[in-house]
């Protein structure tokens, strides 16, 4: 737990009284600056092209044709063992790979859309299955639109882009 008087001796170094005794300022600023610290998601790296080639290689897919980074998600055209092509889209935090054949179960449309609303979208304008992956056009929280993917297997949300900025 954070205390607030550390949290003031942060944003204002030179002070040096009792918490108690937080000057109005100190205590904004104090207020503030914890908030941001504690309610800042930690960002995952992204994966690259190479790491991305070798989850698929270890995951048994025998030839990579296309990959494609496209809207926080990688997207790859691959050869699976039984020489089926077919397009599959890995997670880019994560690298999960979503594949359409990969036997698990999809989620249809009306999962999907609950789990969305559920997610804090609104106004759905679009959706569309794309492999083991939902892609819809929405508005978020803020009432922004928004483009969102979620996973096609529990409906999570992979990657979510603002679209537009004049909204």
């Amino acid at each position: 737990m954070v205390r607030l008087g550390v949290v003031a001796r942060l944003a204002v170094p030179e002070w040096t009284g009792a918490p108690s005794r937080i000057p109005m300022k100190t205590m904004i600023a104090a207020t503030t600056l914890a908030a941001a610290l504690l309610d800042t998601p930690a960002f995952a790296a992204n994966l690259s092209a190479a790491q991305v080639q070798a989850r698929l290689s270890a995951a048994g897919y025998t030839q990579v044709h296309e990959l494609e980074h496209d809207d926080g998600v990688w997207e790859a055209d691959v050869t699976r063992k039984d020489g089926t092509v077919d397009e599959v889209i890995i997670d880019d935090t994560k690298g999960e790979i979503f594949d359409p054949r990969d036997g698990r179960a999809l989620l249809d449309a009306g999962q999907i859309l609950a789990l969305a609303g559920k997610a804090g979208l609104t106004q759905i304008e679009s959706l569309e299955r794309d492999g083991a992956t939902w892609t819809l056009d929405a508005r978020n929280a803020r009432n922004q639109r928004v483009e969102v993917r979620m996973s096609g297997h529990d409906g999570r949300v992979l990657a979510s882009k603002r679209d537009g900025w004049w909204d």
